[in-house]
């Protein structure tokens, strides 16, 4: 049970390690400008590799879908829905879930984004059994990673999806063989990373530059952090100087290096008023500095 393109690496490593009898995948939705219906990611990778592909809507059908199935496993990576209690009492060996953090940190839909956002330096992934709660379920293995200073959404997400497949099949291996003694987690220590809200894109030049950047790269690319002068600009990615002034202040009349509450950020790459992405120099070439106050 999968939708997004974080699980295609699980889906493509359990397929060529396991007997798959189907895909379960969030409906078709509209995307782009023409809002045509646009297949998930882990469908048409499916697809391609010959699996049954099952999109049920409501939690009845899921359910009568899975009871029919009668898998003696259940895998979740990213589906999007929670299951319930029927659901979870069908598989011999229980439904196993892959998410993105260190439980009991990060409990959530937005594991990733909230790590990049926090100025987390390290993450990682757990592979647990579910339970009716939301990320709350015995832990069956770990494996910590590292955060790049310069890793954003997408390029963390990259890693965790390949590093997650890897450390996923090995689990189910010894799961499977009986080898594994789920450890319950503990829920003193547990955080959460809901959904990134509308009010959190944007700046505060208020803040430190540290925690800016870490906001425009916990946000990139799947919505951009922005900023108005005047008009609105999406701000792609920064870097961090030792240099103050009022925040929100220009510093250069050459780059676009913006004052915070402490330090500074240059704008390296964003997306003008009119659309057109950009470095920060070419916006100060291009943009009279009376439009940024």
């Amino acid at each position: 049970m999968g939708t997004p393109s974080f699980a295609l690496p699980s889906l493509k490593s359990l397929h060529e390690r396991f007997g798959l009898i189907g895909l379960v995948a969030q409906p078709d939705r509209p995307a782009g400008r023409g809002k045509k219906l646009s297949p998930p990611p882990t469908k048409i990778l499916a697809q391609e590799l010959g699996i049954v592909v099952h999109q049920p809507e409501r939690k009845e059908d899921i359910e009568e879908l899975l009871c029919k199935l009668s898998p003696q496993c259940i895998v979740v990576v990213a589906y999007g829905k929670i299951l319930s209690k029927k659901i979870l009492d069908v598989p011999e060996y229980g439904c196993i879930n892959l998410h993105a953090s260190l439980l009991p940190k990060y409990r959530g839909a937005a594991p990733i984004q909230r790590a990049l956002m926090s100025g987390e330096r390290i993450t990682g992934n757990t592979i647990m059994l579910m339970d009716e709660g939301i990320d709350t379920g015995k832990v069956l293995s770990q494996e910590s990673l590292s955060i790049d200073e310069e890793d954003n959404l997408f390029s963390l997400t990259e890693k965790l999806s390949i590093r997650g497949a890897k450390l996923l099949t090995k689990t189910l291996e010894e799961w499977f063989a009986r080898k594994i003694d789920p450890k319950e987690q503990d829920h003193t220590r547990a955080t959460y990373a809901p959904p990134v809200r509308k009010e959190e894109l944007r700046v505060c030049w208020k803040a430190q530059a540290q925690s800016v950047k870490d906001r425009v790269r916990g946000l990139y690319p799947d919505c951009y952090a922005y900023t108005e002068w005047g008009d609105r600009i999406k701000v792609l990615k920064v870097r961090v100087f030792h240099e103050s002034g009022e925040p929100g202040e220009i510093l250069d009349k050459k780059r676009l290096l913006v004052a915070c509450g402490e330090d500074s950020v240059e704008v390296l790459e964003l997306i003008s008023p009119k659309g057109k992405r950009m470095n920060g120099e070419e916006f100060m070439r291009g943009y009279k500095l009376r439009m940024l106050f």
